[in-house]
């Protein structure tokens, strides 16, 4: 399912650390290594609350491939960018509605390949495969995404806390036009960015902490999030910080906006 040969060596460098491992730390996950959570950590020290925010950002994940499910009727979906499977993934929210559904997760880190292939491999409609968003054509043509994702019918995209970690200097709005042609009209797009548009002086300091460690993070406001969408019918209720998009708790219990900082939404293919 993983998409390579078992018996090719694989170079996790745990040594660096890398955006889907510090994801896996602040979601209290137990497949990262030390020089992640000591990245993460130094992150934290500008923003406390970001295990919250990547908390949040993981339940509107839940909240959008449910829609897509239910509201929109897409039983396949492509997810790039999925880090390392921890609870509630899209094919255990998609599954649960509909149990045909199938999902491709796509990610540069080897060790989600290693560590996914793992965990997947008894299920027959996922699979795992190394690839790399600013690459979306060979993501598209790889063997398993073609054997699983039927591109004449609608199929789900996700983008989810991913752009940001993609510089402007390599053209993420053409990236999100690159697969949004590749699918046919009905399919759906979810996407999430973190901005420093609600907490800047906090949010600009997980962008330094990032890139001190050679994450590279590009924090965007809204209308350059929105621009993403261009070409698209947005979703209601429209682009949203995550926590509210479609939330299932009453707003006083939710945390404030200040305390995630990420946007989200969904965009539909109209031809």
């Amino acid at each position: 399912m993983s998409g390579v040969s078992p018996e090719e060596p694989v170079d996790l460098r745990t040594d660096q650390p890398h955006s889907a491992r510090m994801y896996d730390y602040l979601l209290g996950g137990k497949d990262h290594y030390a020089a992640d959570g000591e990245a993460a950590e130094k992150a934290l020290l500008s923003f406390p609350l970001l295990r919250t925010a990547a908390r949040e950002n993981r339940k509107f994940l839940g909240r959008a491939v449910s829609y897509l499910v239910r509201e929109a009727g897409i039983r396949q979906f492509l997810d790039l960018g999925s880090g390392l499977p921890t609870a509630e993934n899209v094919h255990q929210v998609a599954q649960r509605e509909a149990q045909d559904a199938r999902v491709v997760y796509v990610d540069n880190d080897p060790i989600v390949l290693v560590y996914g292939g793992a965990l997947l491999a008894r299920d027959a409609n996922t699979a795992v495969i190394q690839g790399d968003i600013r690459d979306p054509r060979s993501v598209l043509d790889h063997p398993e995404t073609r054997r699983l994702i039927d591109f004449d019918q609608p199929v789900g995209i996700l983008a989810v806390a991913v752009l940001h970690f993609v510089g402007d200097d390599e053209d993420p709005a053409g990236i999100v036009r690159t697969l949004c042609d590749a699918v046919p009209a009905g399919s759906h797009v979810i996407l999430s960015h973190a901005t420093a548009d609600i907490a800047p002086e906090a949010a600009l300091g997980v962008q330094t902490a990032y890139r001190s460690q050679g994450v590279p993070l590009t924090l965007r406001d809204k209308g350059q999030f929105t621009a993403f969408f261009d070409g698209l019918d947005i979703v209601e209720p429209g682009i949203q910080v995550v926590s509210d998009w479609r939330a299932t708790v009453p707003e006083a219990e939710r945390p404030a906006h200040a305390d995630v900082s990420w946007y989200g939404g969904i965009g539909r293919v109209t031809g």
